[in-house]
């Protein structure tokens, strides 16, 4: 079968909050200037909503710009936060601290952010622009001259021994004027496109963190609506950034998570054994015992900030939201930023669309961005972040400094380093000793990914591919005692060997990944490649 191509003004990659406020806007700037501009939007999720995942509270400046009437039109921002609380937890007690002003939230509320992007998705699709979920973008298409022409899906119906089966469909090939890459953080096209066009040329390495949720339902008397509450300290070691957050919806539901930062430096960690642990702390225990569990997910989370961001353009198409990297880490949001991402974005766009060279680098997207409130809004919390490489107390000690003395206006700005270059070797590292699982408030990892809806297509390549065959065993085995079984919070990654001990190699169970890109991210080696799998596949998040 031939591959069919189809032709747009403007291809959006990703239904996150940046690519359908990028679709939304340039919607709306067309009908203004009554022009007749095609837009295609594709999603690698099997609908829009189903691989978003965040905690999330959501600030709604962007959402105010973009669709001002939203209260009118029925999205789903149904708890305000009511309440702010900033806890410092020891291994069985815990105390106040005071709310730094950048986590305040009067005006902010509690979400579900794959909600959120189906509301946004509904609007968008009521205004005529095209969405296609279970669609990933597996190629960047180039022009001759370099430039970026499109986008490819992926092929259906590739059987595992890489051949075609009998219900293969060959993908098709978006072509646009303009293509907008809202892939999401760690998105697999973005690296090729840093490469291809040098965009992190001059920039710091983006640092990462991995973010583990649960949804729950609560007794109905332990429930406060609006109440917003995060903690650090307990359970991670005070050399290692992160903590939790757990915030009260309506209807007697929790979202509970934890964060842990990438840059971690001992291999024993596991990101998901600490958030267990964290359930079973007396202040946190007690709000979900005889609960239930409905839901879990996880997903990697851009750190890095302003000093990380690429650059943002290039021929034929631009970066925006988390792919770019715009999250705010103090004030632990990130949708408002990535919505105003694609909003400018698509004002850039649409301006290039309209000039003489439909199809050149969109530059006046990087001006709009250093001119609007989100770039003064990073560059003011941009040292709070990387002030925590050298531990807890020092990153706290600092954070108040440039908060209420400096303001964000310190004449220096911290770098980032690459967070697989921060791994001690095994031997020189503590061991971890986890608890089992009390199947109450903590609970394995199988159970875990089974409530996160994931489900592959099985008679296909493995989407987590390996450089070299030899290194799992040779070098992270050997030396880092293999933390790819640990940091995956899926159980994806497994070291078997015989039943004498002997012959180790390393097992990946790729239907189980709920495509957090963590392993992408922190391999010591940076010899697992992340790529597409077929379309549809992965978690399907309700309500996450």
């Amino acid at each position: 079968m031939e591959r069919e191509s189809m032709e747009f003004d403007v291809v959006i990659v990703g239904g996150g909050p940046s690519g359908l406020s990028a679709a939304i806007r340039l919607k709306q700037l067309n009908d203004e200037a009554g022009k007749d501009l095609s837009i295609c939007l594709i999603e690698k999720g099997s609908e829009i909503g189903a691989h978003i995942l965040s905690g999330a509270v959501l600030e709604p400046r962007a959402l105010n710009e973009l669709i001002p009437d939203w209260q009118d039109k029925g999205a789903p921002l149904d708890t305000a936060v009511a309440s702010d609380k900033f806890m410092f937890l020891t291994k069985t007690g815990s105390f106040r601290l005071p709310t730094p002003p950048q986590m305040h939230n009067d005006g902010n509320y509690i979400i579900s952010l794959g909600n959120f992007c189906r509301w946004l998705g509904e609007q968008a699709e009521a205004m005529g622009i095209e969405i296609y979920p279970g669609f990933p973008a597996a190629t960047v298409l180039y022009n001759e001259d370099g430039s970026v022409r499109g986008v490819a899906t992926g092929d259906m119906g590739i059987g595992k021994d890489g051949e075609k089966t009998d219900g293969y469909m060959p993908g098709m090939d978006l072509i646009g004027k303009q293509t907008i890459f809202a892939e999401g953080c760690r998105g697999h096209l973005t690296k090729g496109l840093f490469d291809s066009f040098g965009l992190r040329e001059g920039k710091d390495p983006q640092t990462f963190a991995i973010g583990i949720k649960e949804l729950w339902d609560i007794e109905p008397e332990k429930s406060k609506p609006g109440a917003v509450w995060h903690s650090v300290g307990w359970p991670l070691a005070t050399d290692t950034y992160g903590g939790s957050f757990l915030y009260h919806l309506n209807g007697n539901q929790v979202a509970v998570g934890y964060v842990v930062g990438l840059d971690y430096s001992n291999p024993h960690l596991s990101p998901f054994e600490e958030f267990q642990r964290f359930k079973t702390h007396p202040a946190v225990k007690s709000i979900f015992e005889g609960g239930r569990r409905v839901s879990y997910g996880a997903r990697a989370l851009n750190e890095g900030g302003f000093q990380s961001v690429p650059k943002l353009t290039f021929p034929g198409g631009c970066l925006v939201g988390c792919t770019a990297g715009f999250l705010n880490v103090p004030k632990i949001k990130g949708t408002h930023t990535a919505m105003k991402s694609g909003m400018l974005a698509a004002e850039a766009v649409f301006k290039q669309l309209l000039s003489d060279a439909p199809s050149a680098e969109p530059v006046s997207y990087a001006e709009a961005i250093k001119a609007s409130w989100l770039w003064k809004e990073l560059h003011q919390v941009r040292n709070i972040r990387p002030g925590f490489a050298k531990g807890l107390w020092t990153g706290m000690a600092y954070a108040a400094l440039d908060t209420y003395i400096l303001r964000g206006r310190a004449p220096w700005t911290f770098h980032h380093h690459a967070d697989h270059s921060s791994l001690k070797l095994a031997a020189d590292a503590p061991k971890i000793d986890y608890p089992k699982p009390d199947n109450v408030v903590s609970f394995d990892r199988n159970s875990s990914v089974f409530l996160s809806g994931t489900n592959h297509e099985e008679n296909q390549p493995a989407h987590l591919t390996l450089k070299d065959m030899s290194v799992p065993i040779d070098h992270n085995l050997a030396l880092y005692d293999a933390p790819e079984q640990r940091y995956c919070p899926a159980g994806v990654y497994e070291i078997v060997r015989e039943d004498d001990g002997t012959n180790p190699r390393l097992q990946i169970n790729a239907q189980n990944c709920v495509h957090c890109k963590t392993c992408d991210i922190k391999d010591p080696s940076q010899n697992i490649q992340w790529v597409t799998p077929e379309g549809g596949g992965g978690p399907n998040y309700p309500n996450m």
